[in-house]
């Protein structure tokens, strides 16, 4: 059914209200700001309270795949990557009519931006099915969060995966310490405390720390009370996962 000028209208103005309610109650402060973000938050972040702020009301049905369903639905499609039977779904112009004035992910990424890493064809997925945000380090800072939450808030995503990958090089970089040009101490300042939560871990030190990141921002993405409140409804489900470069493989991360 076609989202009506009405219906956009509403939402709009519904999640403004909410927000403009929420600054109020000055719940944002705890993680609004990049530098809040990347310096702030740390292995022990505190969660924001849902009851603190509730989500505001969609003018879109909700999805009807359950957080579970979506889950098992993104790992067959990983399945069928790995093992060279790709379906190749939704990727031809009838998909692109279907989807062209709304949208329904049934699954919300927040991906690293390595150019090896594209969760579309990872997951076997089309045009319309998957809401993607990439970041060098796939890290939760402020917009990227924010990405997250209008799939959550608006489009009724019942999943959200943070896909961190092996040999990350914005990891590298926060392993090695070392002083980087223009902006790009802010990505090492926001993964730092996964570093500093994996040493002593055996095995592989980067791989222990690409995974300690990942479970960092699934941690982080946690403190929106947007995505804790569906978290706590139970209609959504935030998971980490790793990417093989070596093999196309993508598994959990408890």
């Amino acid at each position: 059914m076609k989202e009506t000028s009405e219906q956009q209208s509403f939402s709009r103005r519904n999640l403004l209200q909410w927000v403009a309610g929420l600054v109020g109650t000055g719940s944002l402060t705890a993680w609004f700001g990049k530098d809040a973000s990347a310096q702030g938050l740390g292995s022990e972040a505190p969660r924001l309270q849902p009851a603190q702020a509730a989500a505001p009301e969609t003018a879109q049905a909700q999805n009807p795949l359950t957080p579970d369903e979506a889950l098992a639905q993104l790992m067959a499609g990983n399945q069928r990557f790995v093992t060279r039977k790709r379906l190749n779904p939704h990727q031809n112009i009838a998909r692109i009519t279907e989807v062209a004035t709304e949208q329904a992910p049934f699954a919300a990424i927040l991906s690293c931006a390595d150019s090896r890493v594209v969760p579309e064809i990872a997951f076997d997925q089309g045009i319309g099915d998957l809401f993607v945000v990439r970041v060098a380090g796939n890290i939760a800072v402020t917009e990227d969060t924010a990405s997250e939450e209008y799939a959550i808030a608006m489009l009724g995503t019942p999943l959200l995966m943070v896909l961190g990958h092996e040999r990350c090089g914005a990891v590298t970089a926060a392993l090695k310490g070392d002083k980087l040009p223009g902006v790009l101490d802010s990505l090492v300042l926001a993964i730092q405390p996964a570093v500093k939560a994996s040493e002593g871990e055996p095995g592989d030190r980067l791989t222990n720390a690409v995974k300690a990141n990942v479970r960092l921002q699934v941690q982080r993405l946690q403190t929106s009370p947007i995505i804790a409140s569906a978290v706590e409804a139970g209609k959504l489900k935030v998971v980490g996962a790793f990417y093989d470069l070596d093999t196309g493989a993508i598994d959990l991360v408890s």
